[in-house]
């Protein structure tokens, strides 16, 4: 059987599963691995960048975000904003007086980005990050790791299917299967990116 779109995917879950009366579950399985996905998953595919204007304290991160890789104000000369706690924020502020002036450190807050410096005024910023995976439905049928990693979409479910059914004879296979699937995709992502010439170390001199 085909393995390429969303209902595929469920009628493969439902043969694996030889079950035919889990329709209404088996696309909660499905979520459920995506979750999974979303925290242990990370490949190139999921990396975006967009463009933003800073000009207040707090700026909206995209809806699909899952985490920063690179953060930078490009407004002239380009400088990359760094990632503080909320504390080394609050205690930055009460130091300086909350001071206005070009930012250069950001720390998520409510689900936002705070920036300190608080911007003077506008500026450009690029936002480099990995977005969550696009979940699957009947209206999006597909997506990078289905059609490129449909073993993760199927074990993944699978896994998820046993506690649902009290399914402990396989459940061990799956979860290793699955497993095995995502440190793959970590890895080939790993060696799609650095596999040419290796990662380098840097040394500071001081």
């Amino acid at each position: 059987m085909a393995l390429t779109t969303y209902a595929e995917l469920k009628s493969s879950i439902a043969d694996f599963l030889n079950r035919d009366d889990l329709t209404s579950v088996i696309p909660d399985f499905i979520t459920l691995a995506e979750a999974d996905m979303n925290r242990n998953v990370r490949h190139w595919r999921q990396e975006a960048r967009t463009s933003q204007t800073i000009d207040a304290q707090y700026e909206d991160l995209p809806n699909d975000f899952l985490e920063v890789v690179r953060y930078q104000v490009t407004s002239n000369d380009t400088n990359s904003l760094e990632l503080i706690s909320q504390g080394e924020m609050l205690e930055r502020r009460e130091r300086n007086l909350n001071t206005t002036g070009r930012p250069q450190y950001y720390a998520i807050t409510a689900g936002q980005a705070e920036f300190y410096p608080t911007p003077d005024g506008a500026y450009t910023a690029e936002l480099y990050y990995m977005q969550r995976i696009t979940a699957l439905s009947d209206s999006n049928t597909s997506n990078w790791v289905l059609q490129y990693y449909p073993d993760a979409y199927l074990y993944g479910a699978l896994v998820h299917s046993a506690p649902y059914l009290s399914e402990d004879a396989r459940s061990q296979t799956w979860a290793a299967l699955y497993q095995n699937a995502v440190n793959a995709i970590n890895m080939e992502s790993e060696k799609a990116k650095f596999g040419g010439s290796g990662r380098r170390m840097k040394i500071r001199s001081y």
